[in-house]
């Protein structure tokens, strides 16, 4: 079973908490929005930790490095069958300055031309309402694991 790690970044605006969750880029993902963003995540390295894939993923897809302490939350398996574990963080970083690593594919297909994308093309800060609505369903345990995490 595939496995990735990830961050999901909250903040306590005094009134809500909100999560900080990002839009995949590239041409697959132009048109979908709704149940397609996520907690920045990537596929663990061999010998590498759960943890340690986490920050490095964090830090490639949006430029900043997250900082400790990290809650290890429960794990959760996506409709492909990939286990995604997941760490929270709180803290706060502009969604505008984020600046991701890219990739390379053949585009249009077997047109036999290389074009480069961002791995992300959105980030943003949503409170739970939203957040629910745009990232990966089962992802959204993590959003409610973070909000009952004091509980």
């Amino acid at each position: 079973m595939k496995q990735s790690a990830g961050i999901l970044l909250f903040r306590d605006t005094g009134t809500e908490t909100e999560f900080f969750l990002m839009h995949p880029g590239g041409p697959f993902f132009a048109k979908k929005n709704e149940g397609w963003w996520t907690i920045p995540k990537g596929e663990l390295m061999p010998d590498e930790s759960a943890l340690d894939c986490a920050v490095r993923e964090f830090e490639e897809e949006t430029g900043h490095k997250p900082q400790p302490p990290f809650t290890e939350l429960e794990p959760v398996t996506q409709k492909g069958g990939k286990k995604v574990l997941c760490f929270a963080a709180e803290g706060d970083l502009n969604a505008d300055t984020v600046t991701s690593n890219t990739f390379t594919i053949e585009w249009p297909p077997k047109s036999g031309k290389m074009k480069e994308f961002p791995e992300i093309d959105k980030a943003g800060w949503f409170a739970l309402a939203e957040a629910k609505i745009l990232i990966n369903e089962r992802q959204a345990d993590f959003l409610e694991q973070v909000l009952n995490r004091d509980n």
